[in-house]
């Protein structure tokens, strides 16, 4: 590959790139993806738009933990047109491919396949397909890639395949010699509970990544030119998302920010009031750099500290309690509290048992019809939670209608009833039908909710002796994870009242 295949392009003002238009379809096909989601998310925070290049084109490079979501997030968080790289087996399905079509999603055809014609073949279309969205990123557009190549549920990056830093060399070698070289910026992507439906994300463009000289300056005809960019931009993704050995660990860095900002707050005689998204993020990120620091340089101590928080959550657990719980001493009787535990025990164990059991009852059927279907249809295992998806968004609405249907035709009101009447029984059949199987989803946890909000309120007063020694373990373990953190430069800036802002 040489510069002398450069595809046509015009030129903005000043030698600039010009600004990129999108087509109407790709409008229209990314206001559907955004309605998508918005319906599937109570709230998507975005940061780091600001500094994003202007004058050049971007490469935007994520790790892959959720499916179709990951894109779907870039895309609608993204402003200005973007061009997406995407598996070529997914065009195959029906409604999923017409709308990668639609948004001109350009298919990639990997060297890794197993499936199709020779390898030299494959090889090629591996090479074409990167071309062209090389292209794009050559003229000034923005593309994203995720290049470990396959979504998972690993707490870290997998293997970084080499296409994005493949790609990142032949843009720059399409790029007019007068405009700027490529930005790769990396992007995180952070899920509040991603199986959850209506939780929270958070999407951060992280500032282009700052390549060694060497980097800076080759052309990635060789081999080692395109390992030593992937290796970079394998490092750059492990930072973004915070990876880590397990989930485990993971869940006990969050317990380690959790105790820690309880009490900061404690000792500023602070209410900081619940996280956020973006403070929950930060405030991992901080133990997470302290983490990786002081395990290269204390690893003993590290060990020793994991089984004190691990020891500290465990008694947590135990009394159904959070870090914030602790400084919440035994009140006396109030009426407003006791009013609201008592309508939080008629609504979980009177009203919402006849919704849940309909939601279950219609939503079980289809449910069990989607999932083998996925089984079935996926060729590849990785695929059944995206056609899952798909599939539902199909049946389950069908459903909801077919019973809305059925429950106003066999209804003794229906006779003599007017279509307004109508119509408006089959609305709150299937909105219940819909809100039922919601509900059955969660209404586990809802009940765990409620117990541990009546644990709570008596453990308060018949444990005060554990929560007393919570308290001071709280407070050690405080003073021993600021500890490791003296010397080292943490992200982020700490409020008086404990908070933490990006």
């Amino acid at each position: 590959m040489d510069g002398a295949s450069r595809p046509p392009e015009s030129k903005g003002a000043e030698g600039q790139p010009p600004e990129r238009r999108q087509g109407f379809v790709a409008q229209k096909a990314r206001q559907f993806v955004a309605l998508l989601v918005r319906l599937f998310f109570r709230r998507v925070v975005t940061l780091g738009v600001e500094a994003l290049p202007r004058d050049r084109g971007i490469l935007l490079v994520a790790w892959h933990p959720n499916g179709l979501v990951d894109p779907a997030l870039i895309l609608t968080s993204m402003p200005g047109p973007l061009v997406l790289g995407a598996r070529h087996g997914l065009f195959r399905w029906p409604l999923l491919g017409l709308l990668m079509r639609a948004l001109g999603t350009v298919p990639i055809y990997r060297r890794s396949d197993t499936s199709g014609p020779d390898p030299a073949h494959r090889s090629h279309r591996n090479t074409t397909s990167l071309d062209a969205l090389a292209a794009e990123v050559a003229q000034g557009s923005a593309s994203a890639l995720f290049p470990e190549g396959i979504s998972h549920d690993a707490p870290r990056p997998t293997t970084i395949k080499t296409g994005a830093a493949r790609l990142y060399f032949r843009a720059r070698q399409l790029r007019d010699p007068t405009s700027h070289a490529p930005a790769i910026v990396p992007v995180g992507l952070h899920y509040d509970r991603k199986r959850v439906y209506r939780s929270t994300a958070l999407v951060v463009f992280h500032p282009p990544l700052n390549l060694p000289t060497a980097l800076e300056h080759d052309d990635g005809a060789n081999p080692e030119a395109v390992a030593a960019l992937t290796e970079y931009i394998e490092e750059a993704l492990e930072e973004s998302s915070m990876g880590l050995d397990s989930w485990a660990l993971h869940a006990l860095l969050h317990r380690a920010r959790k105790l820690v900002r309880a009490e900061r707050a404690h000792r500023a005689q602070a209410d900081p009031g619940r996280s956020d998204i973006v403070e929950k993020i930060i405030g991992l990120k901080r133990i997470w750099v302290g983490y990786q620091h002081r395990s290269q340089t204390d690893p003993e101590a590290i060990d020793a500290v994991q089984r004190d928080i691990a020891a500290y959550d465990e008694d947590l657990i135990a009394l159904g309690m959070d870090d914030h719980d602790l400084d919440r001493p035994p009140s006396v009787f109030r009426p407003t509290k006791h009013l609201l535990l008592l309508g939080q025990l008629m609504g979980v164990f009177v009203l919402m048992p006849p919704i849940v059991l309909v939601g279950y009852l219609v939503n079980s059927a289809p449910a069990l019809v989607v999932a083998s279907l996925a089984s079935r249809l996926s060729e590849l295992k990785k695929d059944v939670a995206t056609l899952k998806l798909l599939l539902g968004l199909i049946l389950f609405p069908t459903t909801w209608l077919a019973f809305g249907l059925l429950g106003a035709w066999g209804s003794p009101l229906s006779s003599g009833a007017s279509t307004p009447q109508i119509a408006f029984v089959i609305t709150t059949l299937a909105a219940t039908a819909a809100i039922g199987g919601a509900l059955s989803i969660h209404y586990v946890r809802l009940v765990r909710e409620v117990v541990r909000a009546v644990r709570v309120r008596s453990t308060r007063r018949l444990q005060l002796d554990a929560v007393v020694r919570l308290r001071k373990q709280r407070s050690h373990l405080h003073d021993r994870i600021m500890g490791f953190a003296e010397g080292i430069d943490l992200p982020g800036h700490v409020r008086e009242d404990g908070r933490v802002d990006w």
